[in-house]
């Protein structure tokens, strides 16, 4: 991955983190107030043989009741809020064998919420639902309430998440989306000119590049042409030209053409400056820089 890439992608991902961040703040401030409700036996001796059968019929009756129009409406009396509201975070939880029901409601302060589940579990008692075996007993004074939104911890873990899915997501988008560079896009290049016979590939800090350049200058019996793939690697290509002994520069029919090019530069322009050479001309190899 090159600096670009890694830039491009440090920058995403930390666009993506505030944006999370930032649509968990406008969701503004939730609290939610809790109160337990307990059934319990009615003190007739009669009811009380009856109470765990009404108990254990009447418990999740419960779940109906607090979304009663008469139970919302209470609470949104209580709350100066309004039954939609009250009815959208409003909840139950019943704890299995045990007669144990917990209230929740959740608002937009916490005094709203205090007063609403008061109400709600105030409702659920007068209603009765237990009589004549038993009654629902409110077991909290005062309701516990406490923040809920926003949950700033797993806000920055989902901002995190997705700033890393993001930041790997570009990168990888960039990395294929990358033209070929190295000895690959050269011969691709090469062959995007039209030519059809083999080239030599040699490394500039090959130590027997000079060697190997003039051999084969000789052997195709011209004289040398130096280019440059683009202009900034035209001086290399002087100074290569330079290099190169006078044998290499025989006359003869056309010209054996050697060209300069970034091994991880832009493939195109080397293929650009192959295409306008004249047909004279015989590339015999490529110096990567």
């Amino acid at each position: 991955m090159n600096k670009r890439t890694l830039l491009e992608a440090t920058a995403v991902a930390l666009v993506v983190a505030v944006l999370v961040l930032a649509v968990t703040s406008l969701r503004g401030e939730q609290y939610e107030s809790r109160v337990a409700v307990l059934a319990v036996p009615a003190t007739q001796t009669d009811s009380a043989a009856q109470y765990g059968e009404v108990a254990s019929l009447a418990m999740p009756a419960i779940v109906q009741l607090v979304h009663s129009p008469t139970v919302l409406e209470a609470a949104a009396r209580a709350s100066g809020s309004t039954a939609r509201e009250i009815a959208s975070g409003i909840g139950v939880e019943l704890v299995p064998a045990s007669g144990l029901a917990r209230l929740s409601v959740r608002a937009g302060s916490a005094d709203e919420a205090s007063a609403a589940v008061t109400a709600v579990a105030k409702a659920v008692g007068d209603a009765n639902l237990l009589a004549p075996a038993g009654r629902l007993r409110v077991l909290d004074e005062r309701p516990d309430t406490a923040r809920v939104a926003p949950d700033w911890k797993l806000a920055a873990g989902l901002a995190l998440a997705a700033a890393l899915a993001a930041g790997i997501a570009t990168a990888a988008v960039r990395t294929l989306r990358r033209p070929r560079t190295g000895e690959a896009a050269v011969r691709a290049a090469v062959a995007a000119a039209g030519v059809r016979h083999p080239v030599a590939l040699v490394r500039e800090d090959d130590p027997g590049m000079v060697d190997r350049l003039t051999a084969l200058c000789v052997a195709a019996a011209r004289p040398v042409r130096v280019i440059p793939a683009d202009h900034g690697l035209t001086a290399q290509a002087e100074s290569l030209a330079e290099s190169l002994p006078d044998k290499a520069g025989e006359p003869g029919e056309g010209t054996a053409v050697i060209a300069v090019a970034d091994g991880e530069g832009e493939p195109g322009d080397l293929a650009a400056a192959l295409a306008v050479l004249p047909v004279s001309a015989v590339l015999v190899a490529v110096v990567l820089t």
